[in-house]
């Protein structure tokens, strides 16, 4: 069976291992105050260009999203995000379990934009009767989407714009960040995210490291304190550094972008066979993650051989399905499956 349901099916890239190797009899003080972890810190503050943000590290992507957004939020506030966003569709209600209302907005390509926010943020300052229902606080975005989109700059600049002048916070959830960057139509860079966003994370678990999250703050109210709501979240791992030597061999020579632009020309590949065997796309993937319309025959013929996600059942006996390619998928399998869809 080959597997493509996901970019964290493999261990960790081998650059990343040989520095935990290399270092691994050392002593260091815990909880990310370590050399290393201010290594990795310096390394994304001079891609990000700029010296006063703040830069923690979390272990996945939902205890990001949870210590983020509990960090944000009074407890009469709610996170406005697409219905199809991470936090609303696979995180087992996390957000809300931590108090904060998820409020969500419909989007057929995984992207928020300005109307939506408006609409639901003038429905609620409209009602007289206001105080009886969740205030909208912060607006949650995620690039790539879950649908393997990605947010254009301006796109990016009039949400912030908005988010600015109603006073809501804007978080963007990078657990694919790296994709979104190397992809072949983006026009955002890490200094975009940093100036527009009042907090985003580089995500490390879905693009070659074993686990780790590197939350970047800019907003001043967001730095204050976040490091007791990380302990309090659990998100103060004691092994700190090993996150911190992850970030540093990600950052040093790039490997975190040539990993990511590397999956992305891969699975534009299996997107180039799909298309020209007639199939249709779900969304408008330039991604790691590609999902293309099937007829479920040719569906049940390769699920005998591969493994992949079934993203939605749709009418006329089709399924959309998800591959999704890590930095350790190879060439062959890719080769293998382009094959089978062809045939």
């Amino acid at each position: 069976m080959i597997r493509f349901d996901s970019d964290y099916l493999e261990g960790a890239h081998p650059d990343l291992l040989k520095k935990i190797l290399e270092t691994n009899y050392e002593q260091t003080p815990g909880y990310g105050e370590d050399i290393y972890c201010d290594n990795a810190r310096a390394l994304i503050r001079e891609k990000c260009g700029r010296e006063d943000i703040d830069v923690h590290f979390l272990v996945g992507g939902t205890q990001a999203n949870l210590t983020l957004i509990g960090a944000a939020l009074r407890p009469h506030q709610g996170v406005i995000s697409a219905d199809t966003g991470h936090i609303n569709v696979h995180e087992t209600g996390a957000i809300e379990a931590g108090g904060h209302k998820i409020l969500s907005v419909h989007s057929e390509d995984g992207k928020i934009r300005v109307r939506s926010i408006k609409e639901l943020y003038d429905e609620h300052y409209n009602d007289p009767s206001r105080e009886h229902s969740v205030q909208p606080g912060m607006v949650y975005i995620s690039d790539t989407t879950e649908l393997g989109t990605i947010y254009t700059r301006n796109e990016l600049r009039e949400i912030s714009d908005y988010c600015k002048e109603k006073g809501m916070y804007l978080f963007l959830d990078g657990a694919r960040l790296g994709y979104a960057l190397k992809a072949e139509d983006n026009d955002v860079s890490l200094n975009d995210l940093t100036n527009f966003c009042d907090a985003f994370y580089i995500g490390g678990t879905k693009v070659g490291a074993l686990f780790g999250e590197a939350m970047v703050i800019s907003h001043p109210q967001l730095k204050k304190d976040f490091r007791y709501i990380m302990k309090q979240k659990g998100g103060l791992l004691a092994k700190g550094r090993l996150i911190g030597l992850q970030f540093t061999a990600l950052f040093e020579d790039d490997l975190y972008f040539k990993i990511a632009g590397r999956a992305n020309s891969i699975a534009l590949e299996i997107r180039k066979a799909c298309e020209e065997k007639g199939l249709n796309m779900l969304s408008d993937s330039k991604t790691n993650q590609q999902f293309p319309i099937i007829p479920d025959e040719l569906l049940k013929s390769l699920s005998k051989h591969y493994s992949f996600s079934v993203w939605r059942k749709l009418p006329g006996g089709k399924t959309a399905v998800r591959f999704c390619i890590s930095w350790a998928t190879s060439g062959e399998s890719v080769r293998e499956l382009i094959r089978d869809i062809k045939s």
